[in-house]
């Protein structure tokens, strides 16, 4: 087990002391490291450690997965590289269903809420719907977008989906028939995601154009628009409870790098942000409420890293490496105490937050 140890006085905050401790022996290859801190008095004491061996699953995927999104508290749905959509029970380790039909690799799924469909979206500019229950073909098939599907939000009420693309175009689909009911393009919006806001007419929508947008669906209008960054935004996430949204900034070596936490309501103002990744933060999401006290939400990205911060003031209060994995792609919650991370790497990685020693995230199993 390799301990490093660091601490930081503020009698003297630019005298860093650390001890390096090292046991000789071969390391377990499906041990991992977390890193945590915690607070004295006097010091801030940051903790390196081995955390417990997980489990391997059979894997969803054989290459790199690119989104991954939870259909009910036991299954998920994920894409990637290998063009494959894969209905998954992450809680036995078993493939429940794989749908193919698609020609290039999957970008985007979005599910039906308290149902067994979902939709996902391809670099082939298709968007496919499909059901867990039917045959592994797709149910529908929507063409509109002359460019790689970059956005899918179904909306609250399952009648509608919005989709986005590259082309700078935004397409609002009638579920039931899989028509065009909507079209919206503006100049230079490379759409990255969308989101639907709970029991709202509204869609919130990033953009490589630094922007994050929010569109009303009836007339596909934009609503607001969010003061500018100055990096690309690459994703967004609404709270369960529509007052609150997090959009994630692209970057290197910490520049850009962030999440920030927007107000939906009439200020929109931005609330706060949150600064520590070292690379592009390719997902976020509010955790569910009864993880902790506090509001907590976590972030993933192409550092290896998932974040959990305290969504009040800003502050990390975990960060779990996963070594190895490569660029961390999406990030989801599986239930009240599971996240669901999808990298290039390593597949998915199953996440689990733990009280025992105060806040935690451990990796309990890989698929």
């Amino acid at each position: 087990m390799l301990l490093l140890r660091c601490q930081l006085k503020p009698a003297s905050p630019q005298k860093v002391s650390c001890r390096f401790c090292s046991v000789m022996g071969k390391l377990q290859s499906k041990l991992k490291h977390s890193t945590y801190k915690h607070s004295r008095p006097d010091e801030i004491i940051e903790e390196r450690i081995q955390t417990k061996a997980f489990q391997e699953y059979s894997p969803a995927h054989m290459d790199a997965v690119f989104v991954v999104a939870a259909l009910n508290s036991d299954l998920c749905v994920s894409g990637g590289k290998d063009k494959t959509v894969v209905a998954y029970n992450w809680k036995t380790g078993n493939v429940v269903k794989r749908f193919k039909g698609h020609e290039h690799e999957i970008t985007k799924v979005s599910c039906i809420p308290k149902s067994s469909q979902f939709f996902s979206a391809s670099r082939d500019r298709m968007v496919m719907m499909w059901d867990l229950h039917s045959a592994s073909q797709p149910r529908q098939q929507l063409c509109g977008h002359s460019m790689v599907v970059t956005g899918l939000a179904v909306s609250p009420d399952s009648s509608q989906l919005c989709s986005g693309s590259r082309d700078n175009t935004l397409l609002l689909w009638d579920v039931v028939t899989g028509q065009t009911v909507e079209r919206a393009s503006v100049s230079r919006n490379v759409v990255t995601h969308l989101c639907w806001v709970p029991r709202e007419p509204y869609i919130l929508q990033t953009s490589e154009d630094k922007t994050l947008r929010l569109w009303d669906s009836r007339g596909l209008q934009v609503a607001h628009m969010f003061p500018a960054k100055q990096h690309i935004q690459t994703y967004c996430e609404v709270s369960v409870d529509g007052h609150k949204c997090i959009s994630c900034s692209n970057g290197f070596g910490g520049e850009g790098c962030e999440a920030t936490l927007w107000d939906l309501r009439q200020t929109r103002n931005r609330i706060c942000e949150y600064r520590g990744h070292f690379q592009t933060v390719s997902s976020c999401v509010f955790l569910p409420r009864a993880l902790a006290l506090m509001p907590l939400i976590a972030t993933s990205s192409h550092d290896c890293k998932v974040k959990i911060w305290n969504q009040d003031t800003g502050a990390c209060l975990f960060t779990l490496s996963l070594d190895g994995s490569g660029p961390l792609t999406s990030l989801a919650v599986g239930d009240a105490i599971s996240l669901l991370c999808a990298s290039f790497n390593r597949g998915i990685r199953l996440l689990r937050v733990d009280h025992s020693r105060g806040l935690e995230l451990q990796e309990v199993a890989a698929f």
